[in-house]
């Protein structure tokens, strides 16, 4: 018994040493609480059968707090996360900063070329991967086929400024809640003048000239916000300053909108079970002014790691299946293509199932227009298509945002709106050290 029982013991032993050499990579995800990150949450079974040697803890925060987690994290060499989700504003710069380990590296099956290149190129720092995108989007007109029917008119697939103000002027009819047109004017850098800026690039503005030198006191802003000003007043629905994403999706849902400029993913909302005007909705790509830029933002969001991590293979492994070929085919299985994170490979956009999608076409064309390396029709020391990407332009772009959501209030003039801008976003890069 003694001889057998040390025996077992010794087996014992050889097979905890044994699962202690299998023991589990733990790695901690920090993400967004959007749809299609919650529902990777749900698919990691599959994960686990193909790496049962990593563990993954996630931590899921909404927008704003998970923007501040991480950049207090990376910022400081915190190592709290190994794998961050971040946008196309921090790439660049984080990048830049020595920040973010570079994926070059991953596995062929990866097949980085098919990365659709407008998201890619927002992602690539010095011509390295810095982050891998697994959601991205541009913007577009969404408008009501009904109401451009009955006022005799025809939306063209590449409208101008002067189409839509037109259209906006035929569908509205006050008596009845119709506006013409809905757009952002709730202050923020990503609220109005995400639009705003995105707006101005087809004008012809630039937030900075090639010496960093702001130019909201130049012709192309005032151009810009004067038309702006006019569809709002004329054809906007009241209260307008407030209206962000969300206030201007329910308006148009509720039919209150004849055209709603704004992200491609609002096209599964506009045509999904909550919205009453579902079957008669058409789409365009955002209006442009002759200038060879359309006024269409660019934005991924996208997994990326950060420097500090020790357990960067661990993290490569799980950013490979979040975001390669695979797990679409995967969540079209589960969920139907429709729900396929949207705007990120060539080959989704080949495929003739996603075609069928009735927004994918007009998704993908917006996503090529926009160029965030070459945003603006005069050249520009930044790369970002809504945003300059520099890291004080959370701060400048939100003060910029309030101002002129008051004027949009109708509490400040234009002219007094502009000056505002200029002389803000002037002292803020004076101070920055951007302007001698």
């Amino acid at each position: 018994m003694t001889v057998t029982l040390r025996a077992l013991l010794g087996a014992s032993a050889l097979l905890a040493l044994s699962g202690a050499a299998m023991a589990e990579t733990e790695i901690t995800v920090a993400t967004v609480n959007n749809g299609d990150m919650v529902r990777m949450q749900g698919l990691m079974d599959d994960f686990y059968k193909k790496h049962p040697d990593i563990k993954v803890n996630w931590v899921t925060l909404e927008e704003n707090v998970l923007r501040q987690k991480v950049t207090t994290d990376i910022a400081t060499k915190g190592g709290q996360f190994d794998v961050l989700t971040i946008g196309t504003y921090e790439v660049p710069i984080w990048g830049k900063q020595g920040w973010l380990v570079p994926l070059d590296d991953l596995p062929a099956s990866y097949d980085k070329a098919d990365l659709l290149p407008a998201i890619a190129g927002g992602l690539t720092v010095d011509g390295h991967l810095m982050a891998s995108p697994f959601y991205g989007e541009s913007s577009m007109v969404m408008y009501r086929t009904d109401l451009m029917e009955k006022a005799g008119l025809k939306m063209p697939e590449k409208p101008t400024w002067d189409d839509i103000k037109k259209a906006a002027a035929a569908m509205t009819d006050k008596s009845k809640e119709q506006y013409g047109i809905c757009l952002r004017g709730k202050a923020g850098w990503g609220e109005n003048m995400a639009f705003l800026t995105a707006m101005s690039n087809s004008f012809g503005a630039r937030w900075f000239d090639e010496n960093w030198k702001p130019q909201f006191d130049q012709a192309a802003w005032h151009d810009t916000l004067a038309f702006y000003l006019d569809l709002m007043t004329n054809y906007g629905p009241p209260g307008a300053s407030n209206n962000g994403f969300n206030e201007n999706l329910a308006l148009f849902q509720q039919g209150h909108c004849g055209m709603w400029i704004d992200a491609t993913v609002a096209a599964s909302f506009v045509t999904g079970k909550d919205s009453t005007v579902a079957d008669k909705v058409g789409f365009a790509l955002a209006p442009d002014m002759g200038k060879g830029k359309r006024g269409n933002w660019l934005w991924a969001w996208a997994l990326a790691i950060p420097a500090g991590s020790q357990k960067v293979d661990a993290a490569k492994t799980f950013i490979d299946w979040a975001t390669n070929k695979d797990y679409l085919a995967l969540v079209a299985s589960k969920e139907g293509w429709a729900n396929v994170p949207p705007g990120t490979r060539t080959s989704l956009y080949a495929n003739p199932e996603y075609a069928k999608v009735p927004f994918a076409k007009m998704t993908l064309d917006s996503i090529n227009s926009a160029d965030p390396t070459h945003p603006t029709v005069d050249p520009v020391p930044y790369v970002g298509v809504q945003f300059a990407a520099i890291p004080e332009f959370q701060g400048i772009g939100t003060q910029v945002g309030q101002i002129f959501s008051a004027v949009l209030a109708g509490t400040t003039s234009l002219e007094d709106g502009l000056k505002q801008a200029q002389d803000s976003t002037t002292a803020a890069m004076t101070k920055a050290g951007y302007i001698k």
